[in-house]
């Protein structure tokens, strides 16, 4: 019903930047909430990132104050931009997003997720 297509990652060196963008597409009534999370090896999934659809942000500790999430809702696009990468943001991204698909009907949707490589 909802499709979630990611794009952005990459190789990127240390103190570099990038941005990633995830574009929502199919049945959407509204949009509660995107986000980013990211996933280390052997680790569970952390929220990197969240925007809800009137443009309340929250971010990790981690990533506080070198990043910035926003919302085109014209575009049902949420994007992130960080900023002094580092080796240790080195992780797959994943796109999520709760959306409201029918009045009274959300579901949260997962993207398959971008790998971001911070190196030299």
């Amino acid at each position: 019903q909802v499709q979630l297509v990611e794009s952005g990652g990459g190789l990127v060196q240390p103190g570099g930047s990038l941005r990633l963008s995830c574009a929502a597409s199919g049945r959407i009534f509204s949009i509660y909430h995107m986000a980013w999370y990211r996933q280390f090896p052997g680790k569970q999934r952390e929220l990197v990132a969240r925007i809800t659809g009137t443009g309340s942000t929250n971010f990790a500790e981690s990533v506080k104050g070198r990043s910035t999430i926003s919302l085109d809702n014209a575009k049902n696009t949420v994007y992130l931009q960080m900023n002094s990468l580092k080796p240790e943001d080195t992780a797959a991204y994943y796109c999520n997003a709760d959306i409201q698909i029918q009045p009274g009907v959300s579901l949260v949707y997962w993207g398959q997720g971008t790998q971001v490589t911070v190196s030299s």
